[in-house]
């Protein structure tokens, strides 16, 4: 099989209430969920890798919890029009819901777990 490009879909700041520390330890999990993807020989990609930089040069500044929703939420959707596919980790997130529904639209397979991700 090709490598695919794979969106990794879960909470960033939901659940967080703002708290930095919550973020980061958020962006780990989908960062972990990055190098299994990786690992299994595909090219992950997070939305907020490429929303964080973009959002300091428009003028939202970087820390996470100023940088509005739907930039963030407009960012994940144009990844998800460059990917193959979108891998949902677990937890609650209004934005990664979305992800998948958008990812749904477009007819691009959506993982729920790792196992169901086939190697590349």
């Amino acid at each position: 099989m090709k490598p695919m490009s794979i969106l990794i879909a879960g909470p960033y700041r939901s659940g967080t209430e703002g708290d930095l520390l919550h973020i980061a330890r958020n962006l780990r999990a989908l960062e972990a969920a990055a190098w299994q993807v990786y690992e299994k020989g595909h090219v992950p990609l997070i939305g907020e890798w490429l929303a964080l930089p973009l959002a300091q040069h428009a003028g939202h500044g970087r820390v996470a919890e100023y940088v509005p929703a739907e930039f963030l939420y407009d960012v994940a959707r144009r990844v998800i029009d460059q990917c193959d596919a979108v891998y949902r980790i677990a937890g609650a997130s209004r934005g990664a819901d979305s992800d998948v529904r958008h990812a749904r639209e477009r007819g691009l397979p959506v993982y729920q777990t790792l196992d169901d991700i086939p190697a590349a």
